[in-house]
Order: C-alpha cells, then sequence, then structure tokens
C-alpha cells in the first residue's frame, strides 16, 4: 500500500491507469481518489482532463476484464474459494459483497454491467458475475466502457471544480465528502427510476388483464 500511496502522490497518465486497473480488479479501492485528484491537477494545468478521463477509463476496463475472464475460466467454486482465503481477504474481498454483486446482476440482466459501475460495492465486483453467466465479452465491455466513463466523467467535474473553492491540503475531505453526496444522489435516483419501470410494468398488466 506504500507504493501506491506513492502513486497516489505522484498523477500522471500512466500511473491514472494503473492504479485504475487495480481498482477495477484485485484490491478494491475508491476511484474517487485517483480521477478527482488528477482532474484537480488538469484544473491546474499539468494535465489534460479529458486523457485524465480516457486513461481512467482504459484502467477500468482492463481491470474489469481480469476479473470476468477469472470468472469465465475459473468458475464459481475456484471464485469463491479465493474470496474467502487469505489472500481474497487481503484483497478486501469477501463472500459477501461477490454475493451482493451476484444478485444485483441476475435480478437486472446484463445491463447490470453498466449501470453497477455507478453504485458503490456493486462497482468493482460486477464483472465477476459477468464472467460466471459468461456474458457476451463485447457487450461486456461496451456497458463496463460506458458505465465507467460516465463515473469517471463524475469524478473528473468534481475535482474540476473543487480546484476553485479549496486548497490542495483540504482536497482528500472534500472529495470524500462530496463523492458521498453523489453516490447517496445516484442511488437515489437509480431506486426511483427502477421504481418508475415497475410501476409502468403492473399498470400495463394490468391494463392487459381488463381488456
Amino acid at each position: 500500500m506504500n507504493i501506491i500511496s506513492t502513486l497516489l502522490d505522484n498523477l500522471n497518465y500512466v500511473t491514472i491507469l494503473f492504479l485504475m486497473t487495480i481498482e477495477s480488479s484485485a484490491i478494491p479501492f475508491p476511484s474517487e481518489v485517483i480521477v478527482a485528484p488528477a482532474a484537480y491537477h488538469a484544473a491546474a494545468g499539468e494535465l489534460n482532463v479529458f486523457l485524465v478521463i480516457l486513461f481512467a477509463t482504459i484502467g477500468a476496463d482492463l481491470g474489469a476484464t481480469v476479473n470476468y475472464v477469472a470468472a469465465y475460466y475459473l468458475g464459481r467454486p475456484i471464485i469463491y474459494k479465493f474470496v474467502n482465503s487469505r489472500w481474497g481477504k487481503m484483497c478486501l474481498l469477501n463472500q459477501e459483497k461477490v454475493e451482493k454483486s451476484e444478485k444485483y446482476f441476475y435480478d437486472h440482466g446484463t445491463v447490470a454491467t453498466l449501470t453497477g459501475r455507478l453504485l458503490p460495492v456493486i462497482r468493482q465486483l460486477i464483472s465477476i458475475p459477468a464472467g460466471l453467466a459468461k456474458m457476451n465479452y463485447w457487450k461486456f465491455i461496451l456497458y463496463t466502457t460506458i458505465g465507467a466513463g460516465c463515473w469517471n466523467c463524475i469524478l473528473a467535474a468534481l475535482g474540476w471544480y473543487l480546484h476553485s473553492i479549496v486548497p490542495e491540503t483540504e482536497l482528500n475531505d472534500k472529495i470524500s465528502e462530496y463523492s458521498h453526496q453523489i453516490q447517496i444522489f445516484i442511488v437515489i435516483v437509480f431506486i426511483m427510476i427502477v421504481g418508475y419501470f415497475i410501476i409502468k410494468r403492473i399498470i400495463n398488466k394490468n391494463n392487459k388483464s381488463t381488456k
């Protein structure tokens, strides 16, 4: 983790790619601490914000692909054995997190790989049930790219905005504060959208039954 801390203190496009690959695969840690600070420095003219988003999204795709391929070829028994092992715990994984991501995937279908990238906890692990279900890889990577790209745009906008209102010494605290509020907002919006479609389906079903 000392190496990761050093990389976080010296963000460039290569480290963004590397850290986002790790963040999206073996060691789930907040992408907020990568993309938002990088965008903060982009606002200061040290990086290009569009390249920050691009490299962050490519990294997310690479990390998600690692999980997808592992789940696709190893299968559920070996994946869960790893998750429950000492190595799994060192990677901050546990059976409950993977089970939650599986349930989310099977409840929402293949589009879960897109929407799941916007939700906390689910974000880093949604590629595992996609691999277990042997989802078409190109559809998987398309949805992952769109979802990760949207999330990275949100974080980049946050980092860019914070550059104009807080000094760098207060950056991490503000990122934590704002990103938590953003995640709550996304979850609320997502629940409202899901609720809308559920109600719409019920209404349509009732209309058909009365005809």
